[in-house]
């Protein structure tokens, strides 16, 4: 055993809908957009994540982006495989190395997900040498990434929003007490522009420039108290289909964001509602922790502590909370034993 543990590799992954992160050696050593590019002929692929994040929306007809994650679990079965061992491939510490170690892997996975879907996980992982493959449910991943001591006789709530879904769980004792997964998060929020921009300035834009808009004006709430400036947005004229260019404000995206904002708020207090007593006392004194990308949206704590009358904290540098926690599991296996899927 003492050899093979010489020859083996641990890594930690979260393999989310818009990023794919992965920690190897106590470091994020790979944080890229979970994109590939293919080449429509030959089915090679050319580029993985932020390469290819670049080609979005600009690519001629021989050439085809695929994000092969649809709502946190695998969509393309084919391209995620070939992404993840770009993506492990690339690790330099694993680059140096004269042939391909084994691994023992660490790989988080949405609440919600079927067995069929964890078998896709596992298998992808396997195929890219994971000998020990290891899955930890998101939200559990989150609270560790957060600091919370999750084998504690004491209720958490987290809501983690990533790119494909929303994860809202109450943790006690190492386990899940009652979750909700539900489909509306980033990718949403973003589409939501792309709708808004085309009904309301008969400005066509591109999936790439929406998400600029989230990311500079986003907004979950129409009064800020400290707003960010109006942003130029170009695109296509829809009635002229000359490119043109206009002008945006944050209230405007805090209406287009509303009704997927109110669907978030409205799983929180479903799931507030299926908590046990004890839980809820626990969770009116320790309040809701926030997490992922979708948590970094203007006002979209207070909007969440305004509705539920609780205090709203979101978790440092969100985006990497839960691959944290994945580090953390990985790294005291033993520990959390027995909340890692086999």
């Amino acid at each position: 055993m003492g050899f093979f543990d010489f020859l083996t590799e641990e890594i930690a992954m979260d393999l989310g809908t818009a990023n794919t992160l992965i920690i190897h050696n106590d470091k994020v050593v790979v944080d890229s957009p979970s994109i590939v590019a293919r080449d429509r002929i030959s089915g090679k692929i050319i580029a993985v994540g932020q390469q290819a994040n670049l080609m979005q929306g600009k690519t001629h007809e021989n050439i085809k982006t695929i994000r092969p994650l649809k709502d946190g679990v695998i969509a393309d079965f084919d391209a995620s495989e070939k992404m993840i061992n770009m993506f492990i491939k690339n690790i330099p510490a694993l680059r140096r190395k004269l042939f391909q170690p084994a691994l023992r892997m660490v790989i988080c996975i949405p609440s919600g997900i079927t067995e069929v879907e964890m078998r896709a996980v596992k298998e992808s992982a396997e195929r890219v040498n994971g000998k020990e493959v290891y899955l930890i449910h998101e939200p559990m991943a989150a609270a560790i990434g957060i600091g919370i001591d999750i084998m504690e006789p004491k209720g958490n709530m987290i809501v983690d929003i990533g790119g494909g879904t929303t994860e809202i769980a109450v943790i006690a004792l190492g386990g899940i007490v009652c979750d909700k997964s539900i489909k509306i998060a980033g990718d949403v929020f973003t589409n939501d522009i792309v709708y808004y921009m085309r009904t309301q300035h008969n400005l066509y834009v591109g999936e790439a420039t929406a998400e600029n808009i989230k990311i500079q004006i986003g907004s979950a709430t129409e009064d800020l108290e400290t707003p960010p400036e109006e942003m130029s947005v170009q695109g296509r004229d829809l009635l002229t289909g000359k490119p043109k260019q206009v002008q945006v404000s944050y209230r405007e995206i805090a209406k287009a964001l509303d009704k997927s904002i109110l669907r978030i708020e409205d799983a929180v207090m479903e799931t507030l509602s299926q908590t046990p007593p004890e839980l809820a006392a626990d969770i009116y004194n320790t309040g809701i922790y926030l997490a992922g990308g979708g948590s970094m949206l203007r006002g979209l704590d207070k909007r969440l502590s305004q509705k539920t009358d609780l205090p709203v904290y979101i978790a440092e540098d969100p985006l990497r909370a839960v691959v944290r926690g994945t580090g953390i599991a990985l790294k005291n296996i033993g520990r959390f034993k027995s909340i890692l899927v086999r």
